[in-house]
Formats: structure tokens, sequence, C-alpha cells
């Protein structure tokens, strides 16, 4: 079974986001992190949606919640509250 949390906010410049989300993986990795996927709107590159696969939804849940997180979001120049879903996968499929 896949736990998945999306968000989606905006960010200032989206290569500096990129670096710092990039210099944080092993923190997401402890947290319970397993995989993600990151999709840029088709009208303005800096207004991201991102699927995360995660352990747990629990983990998931005190990672978004987290003070150390929050600090790293400002720092990589997130401009917008994230809207977040916490979702469990209950049926998959291909065409």
């Amino acid at each position: 079974m896949s736990f998945v949390l999306v968000t989606r906010h905006k960010v200032d410049d989206y290569a500096k986001w990129k670096s710092e989300f990039d210099g944080n993986t092993a923190m997401r990795k402890d947290a319970g992190e397993k995989s993600y996927k990151i999709f840029q709107t088709d009208n303005d590159t800096n207004d991201l949606v991102i699927l995360f696969e995660w352990d747990n939804l629990d983990n998931a849940r005190k990672f978004m919640q987290s003070n150390e997180l929050r600090e790293k979001m400002k720092k990589a120049g997130v401009i917008s509250e994230p809207d977040k879903y916490f979702l469990k996968e209950v049926e998959r499929g291909s065409m």
C-alpha cells in the first residue's frame, strides 16, 4: 500500500528552491520519504505541485508540521503556505 503526500506552493525562484530541496534529501529520507515527483504548472515555473511517497501517513503528517521543515522552506524561498493532501492509495491501474 502506498501513502502519498501532495503539496502545492509557490516559490520565488525555482532554481534556488530546487538547490535547497536537493540539499535536504537526508532529512526527508530520515523522516520516511520514499520518493518524490515535482511538477510545475504550465503557466508558472514557480508554482509547484509535489507528490511524495511516504512509508506511512503519520510520518508524513509529523514531517509537514515540523519547525525544521518550516525553516528550510523559508530559506528555500517558499512564498505561500502549502496546500497539503495526505492520501492513501486504494487502487492502481494502467492503460
